[in-house]
């Protein structure tokens, strides 16, 4: 099973031009994915630099026909024209999609800084082994206390799901098919570009343990990489931002799918955002 996520900045490459065509050559380049996590993801937003108000949820969809697309708008505004402008989150999944879930992060107060809305797309998904839940988020840049806040939900919605997935199935009938039950299971993956460093407060949050010893989240580079520093995931290709290389993306995945680790990968190679892709594998 192999899961793509990648801050793609619009399709805006290092070079400042916006590209749906070379980002879209630059996932196929890195092969098959049954998931491809997708943020910084416009529809008919203005002012993005190079950009020209492209709807780029119905560009990838129609660019992976084999896949089912989600997608979580963070900001949803006026366009000044009538319409909406969105920015978000996309996942395409190959693989069947059952309940998807669409978190509005917390943003507390902090006026000292600028900032915006931020979402978390959490997506059942039907693999060979069973259910399992695919997340991808994008967390706030400027504001350390949003950061950490967003942190915590992301680590509160793997406990909420831990503890629906080990309670007893409940009893009785609902008449509203709106009360049936969904699977959402404890085992989860949770990618995306998380704004902070290796060894930052945030990231520290994200891990804490879960009470009980239910499955929490895990760095998939550190497990498998066993302590060596995280491949830089931007900085690397001469963008206007940022002005040195460092990770920000991560896959977390919850312990119980530690064993199923295989490999997480940053390709280096394409300039096609002032992020790098990362990848990881599981076993089936």
């Amino acid at each position: 099973m192999r899961i793509l996520s990648w801050n793609i900045q619009w399709g805006r490459g290092a070079d400042g031009r916006v590209d749906l065509e070379r980002t879209l050559a630059a996932i196929r380049a890195a092969g098959e994915f049954d998931l491809i996590c997708l943020q910084e993801v416009a529809c008919n937003f203005p002012g993005l630099p190079g950009g020209a108000r492209e709807d780029e949820p119905a560009f990838f969809a129609r660019a992976f026909p084999r896949h089912e697309a989600a997608f979580v708008a963070a900001l949803d505004v006026p366009d000044g024209e009538g319409g909406r402008a969105r920015f978000g989150n996309l996942v395409l999944s190959s693989l069947p999609l059952g309940q998807l879930l669409r978190h509005q992060l917390p943003s507390p107060a902090d006026p000292a800084v600028p900032s915006m809305s931020r979402a978390c797309l959490e997506a059942m998904v039907l693999t060979a082994a069973g259910w399992m839940r695919v997340m991808t988020t994008h967390l706030e840049y400027y504001s350390v206390r949003q950061r950490e806040a967003q942190a915590g939900a992301l680590r509160a919605l793997q406990l909420e799901a831990a503890l629906l997935a080990a309670r007893p199935p409940a009893k009785g009938k609902e008449s509203s098919p709106a009360f049936a039950a969904h699977p959402r299971p404890a085992s989860a993956v949770l990618c995306g570009d998380f704004n902070c460093e290796p060894g930052s407060p945030a990231y520290a949050l994200l891990q804490q343990p879960m009470p009980g010893g239910l499955p929490g989240w895990r760095d998939a580079w550190q497990l498998l990489h066993h302590g060596q520093p995280h491949s830089p995931t931007v900085g690397l290709h001469g963008a206007d931002w940022p002005d040195r290389a460092y990770c920000c993306d991560f896959f977390f995945v919850s312990d119980d799918l530690t064993p199923r680790l295989r490999a997480v990968q940053v390709l280096t190679e394409t300039d096609a955002s002032d992020h790098q892709p990362v990848v990881l594998e599981l076993a089936a």
